[in-house]
């Protein structure tokens, strides 16, 4: 079997790890082995952090119209039911927008909750 030289395919593998290295702290930027196990780690919560981040901001959108809600005497549980039960469509980004922007829709959309959960 003939001999292989890797000097310039190595370079450039080792290059591009440590180009994406960038930023990390210390020898993880430095030295090849550090950095690759770094960067695979890095790409792996990448990753998994890009599906939590979904759920991190759902949960803020629910924090915003709970405490909306709490302003009014109901709390979230019951307002969602409402909201069904009234027939209005309308998703958390919207209503937890309306809480913070639009205050006074927001408190018609509560009195249109309880009128529903009334009947």
């Amino acid at each position: 079997m003939p001999r292989v030289k890797t000097g310039v395919v190595r370079r450039r593998r080792h290059k591009k790890v440590l180009k994406a290295a960038r930023g990390f702290f210390s020898g993880r930027r430095k030295h090849f082995r550090k950095a690759k196990e770094q960067l695979e780690h890095s790409m792996v919560y990448a990753y998994r952090d890009r599906r939590q981040k979904k759920r991190d901001i759902r949960k803020l959108w629910i924090i915003r119209i709970n405490a909306a809600c709490r302003l009014n005497d109901i709390n979230y549980s019951r307002f969602m039911n409402g909201i069904k039960l009234a027939g209005i469509e309308l998703d958390r980004k919207i209503l937890a927008d309306m809480a913070m922007n639009d205050y006074e829709a927001f408190v018609s959309l509560v009195a249109a909750s309880k009128a529903a959960l009334a009947k």
